[in-house]
């Protein structure tokens, strides 16, 4: 375990360093857009590293992690509309959750619009819901803005942290990197649990 959290530790340092470099808000922006459509990883990730080292740019990272994963998120929609036989459903396979992904539809009856808006501010993996509201024909509209509501709110709450207690902050994490790595994979964890039992 001391191994693992020595990788981790010199992974953070890559990423803050990686940080630095001219193309990182690029990055940022692909990352938060294919998470909302196929990749696994989410863009807190690079968008805390940025943030920490620079805390006055954190509501510009915030934006760029917003539109990037609302644009994603149409992505996902089309995927679900448009090619769900011959890509959705080996992203839905990927994620184990064929079964739960047919009772999404139901949350889309009751409420589509706050069944993805607690997707999106939540650690459930997002790209479910928005290849299952293309694939369930749910309004493109309620869609973007369900997903401008609860993204903007999920990175922009992060980006305040930093941007007002940025140097306390950065002390704290790196302090308890362990345990606060442990937390986050807690929380992915419990986002594929939530999925599965579609709370």
């Amino acid at each position: 375990m001391k191994r693992f959290f020595e990788y981790l530790r010199g992974l953070k340092a890559w990423v803050e360093g990686y940080a630095e470099r001219p193309g990182a808000e690029w990055i940022l922006f692909i990352i938060a857009f294919t998470e909302s459509s196929f990749f696994p990883i989410p863009p807190d990730v690079l968008l805390i590293a940025l943030a920490v080292i620079h805390p006055h740019k954190s509501f510009r990272y915030a934006l760029i992690c917003s539109v990037g994963s609302v644009l994603g998120g149409m992505f996902g929609y089309l995927i679900g509309l448009e090619f769900f036989e011959l890509v959705g459903r080996h992203i839905i396979a990927f994620y184990g959750v064929e079964i739960q992904y047919e009772k999404v539809r139901l949350l889309y009856q009751e409420n589509a619009f706050t069944a993805i808006a607690i997707a999106g501010f939540t650690p459930i993996p997002y790209k479910v819901f928005t290849i299952a509201a293309g694939a369930f024909e749910v309004s493109f509209m309620t869609l973007v803005v369900a997903s401008l509501l609860s993204r903007s709110a999920r990175f922009f709450l992060v980006a305040s942290l930093f941007y007002f207690f940025g140097a306390t902050i950065k002390t704290f994490i790196d302090k308890y990197f362990e345990i606060l790595t442990l937390a986050f994979t807690v929380l992915l964890v419990l986002g594929f649990v939530v999925v599965r039992l579609l709370v």
